[in-house]
């Protein structure tokens, strides 16, 4: 009698085992349904923030590319002579925006030149759709190290000093240019994201490499 009641508990001690333990392995189930529904849920939300942020950022761009820029004069691109020449070249606009120019371009590839360089080399990189940084002594040392770095990250843009320029520091393309005041100025971001392969490039996607490099 007495071995017949240790047997009994014994199976009610494994069976309250057994259903201790399915317990905790619904728990566990639970648990990790939970928690894994938290996740999937977290990413597709990151995943929304992130498209969303790509498509604001696209919407400023394109919205950028199509506002008028303050101050900017445009030259007619249809009238601006885009020959290959070996002579000297005048312009009429200091920087010149355009016009006859040098067979050979000068390397735009977000390169900056800390002497002038030759009006007939840079504006075949304009016709290229280069975006060309210029500076007098006038500008303050700070905007000239920003706006250099800038340059140096944007491919298909070149910066050099220009004494004969009216303004300290000139942003120009082909047909357009704009003297902004400094390199904060919300007019330079604009003007590059306008006009750097822009849509008045006589000739994108031309190399801005393996031209001349001012050294």
């Amino acid at each position: 009698m007495a071995s017949r009641n240790t047997t009994n508990e014994r199976r009610a001690r494994i069976e309250q085992m057994r259903r201790a333990e399915q317990a905790r392995e619904r728990r566990n189930r639970v648990i990790t349904i939970s928690i894994s529904a938290v996740v999937v849920a977290a990413l597709v939300g990151f995943g929304g923030y992130v498209l969303k942020k790509e498509s604001d950022e696209k919407a400023a761009a394109e919205a950028a590319a199509k506002a008028p820029i303050g101050q900017e004069q445009s030259w007619d691109a249809k009238k601006l002579t885009n020959k290959h020449v070996d002579t000297p070249v005048t312009y009429e606009m200091k920087p010149p925006v355009g016009g006859d120019h040098n067979p050979v371009w000068m390397n735009c590839d977000g390169d900056v030149y800390t002497e002038e360089i030759p009006e007939v080399n840079a504006v075949h990189s304009l016709e290229h759709g280069a975006v060309w940084v210029t500076y007098t002594d006038k500008a303050p040392e700070a905007d000239v190290k920003k706006l250099g770095e800038k340059v140096k990250e944007t491919p298909y843009s070149l910066m050099s000093p220009y004494k004969e320029q009216k303004g300290a520091i000139m942003l120009s393309a082909w047909g357009k240019q704009v003297t902004v005041d400094s390199a904060d100025d919300p007019r330079v971001n604009q003007f590059f994201t306008k006009y750097v392969q822009g849509p008045q490039t006589p000739e994108p996607g031309a190399a801005c490499t393996g031209g001349v490099d001012g050294k």
